[in-house]
């Protein structure tokens, strides 16, 4: 099946953690200010909850809000494993993408670092993928869940330029493959995933000096990537999307609920690992995740002590409580709802996983120290994101004032390509559609 418009290529550049409030300084940078120039820009793009990645980049795909996709945290819930498995593989996604319904029309599709794609049917495709168990290597990972042949030609030109998981140093390695996909390839749908100043922000800070030198480095790739294209095809029938999936808090504190749930008997650990539990906490770092264990799911004896915790926990800023909410109240907000509890964490903490101490100031923790983090409700002050669109099919010079979140994207994209994505939860964006 060939496509309806063989020359229409979609390239979707996600900016990890770059936020509404970062606008007014890359519109001083001379290759994102010139696609706000051309194209349609949505400057206040609310996220889905929790504010994570994985399920962030999961809904701009499906449309849907990660109650409805199936990816709910970056990590599966995995008490047994200090180093829990995340949601790479397409399997934890449970309704379709848009580069699914893509590859069902003949669309050539690519993917680099894009996460939740790994083991997906893309074409020329390296997931985000890390080897998080001790007999395993990143080279025996990434080969079984991409694209192998594509990942080896890829290794072999430019893995040098990498240096594990830090950055600069693996956008340059995501760059370097990018450019020479669109050139070797010309793929008509490519998905490209940018890390830096997500990781940047975490080290050092929301506003560090090293997070605008990431920012920086986002705009000259930015500009590389569109003369490769201005090199590879007609830019008249080429759309370029650069968008966001959420931004960052500056944190002072974490907070371990498993902890309490231990002293309290709740949960059982041996040396690093939790062996059983009746309750756990799970993190999303500005959420955090009360499950019960199954066989516990309707002991209302269980279910009112631990709503009868929680609610006393949230009364001390100790613990860095915001709001706690039913699971059904989560669900609501679009997050799990089989949870049994969602703790939201108050202005400038965030929420981990570990059992030996209550709570840490940030410069002391050694494990997930982050500076800065996300995870938090989508609707919090200078914390939304941003939508920019240019090329085949959009606007030009269009500001959108209406409010958009962001499992709107994944509708407006297929309305663009001539796809159809079913049962979203998002809206077509039509005003700056063509």
């Amino acid at each position: 099946m060939k496509k309806k418009n063989p020359k229409h290529r979609v390239i979707v550049i996600s900016l990890d953690a770059m936020g509404a409030r970062d606008l007014e300084y890359m519109k001083t940078k001379k290759h994102f200010a010139s696609l706000c120039s051309k194209g349609a820009l949505c400057d206040h793009v609310s996220s889905v909850y929790p504010t994570l990645t994985y399920p962030a980049h999961v809904s701009i795909v499906t449309g849907m809000k990660p109650v409805n996709h199936g990816v709910i945290n970056n990590t599966c819930l995995q008490p047994n494993r200090p180093d829990p498995d995340w949601m790479w593989q397409r399997k934890f996604v449970k309704t379709t993408t848009l580069y699914d319904e893509a590859i069902k029309e003949g669309w050539i599709t690519a993917g680099l670092l894009w996460p939740v794609t790994a083991k997906s049917k893309i074409k020329y495709n390296i997931p985000e993928v890390l080897a998080n168990r001790p007999w395993q290597n990143q080279v025996m990972v990434s080969a079984m869940n991409s694209s192998l042949l594509y990942l080896l030609d890829c290794n072999n030109r430019f893995g040098h330029l990498r240096d594990g998981v830090r950055q600069p140093a693996l956008d340059n390695f995501v760059h370097q493959s990018a450019l020479y996909t669109i050139r070797k390839y010309n793929p008509d749908l490519f998905l490209i995933h940018f890390t830096d100043l997500d990781t940047n922000r975490h080290i050092y800070g929301l506003d560090h000096e090293k997070t605008f030198a990431a920012m920086d480095r986002h705009d000259e790739r930015l500009g590389e990537i569109i003369q490769a294209l201005e090199e590879t095809g007609d830019m008249n029938n080429t759309t370029i999307i650069v968008l966001g999936d959420h931004c960052q808090f500056n944190t002072q504190q974490a907070v371990y609920f498993n902890y309490i749930l231990k002293e309290k008997g709740y949960l059982q650990t041996k040396k690093d690992k939790i062996t059983s539990y009746r309750v756990i906490a799970k993190n999303c770092d500005g959420a955090c995740y009360i499950y019960l264990n199954p066989k516990e799911r309707n002991n209302e004896t269980l279910k009112q002590e631990v709503t009868e915790l929680f609610t006393e926990l949230s009364k001390d800023m100790t613990h860095g409580i915001e709001s706690v909410f039913t699971g059904e109240m989560a669900g609501k907000l679009g997050a799990d709802n089989d949870c049994y509890l969602m703790l939201e964490a108050a202005d400038g903490y965030y929420f981990l996983d570990e059992f030996d101490v209550l709570t840490l100031p940030v410069n002391q923790i050694k494990k997930h120290k982050m500076r800065a983090t996300h995870g938090y409700l989508p609707n919090k002050k200078d914390y939304q994101t941003f939508f920019l669109v240019s090329g085949y099919g959009i606007q030009e010079g269009i500001l959108y004032k209406e409010e958009m979140a962001l499992y709107d994207e994944g509708p407006t994209l297929a309305k663009l390509m001539g796809l159809h994505l079913p049962d979203t939860d998002g809206r077509v964006i039509g005003d700056i559609l063509v």
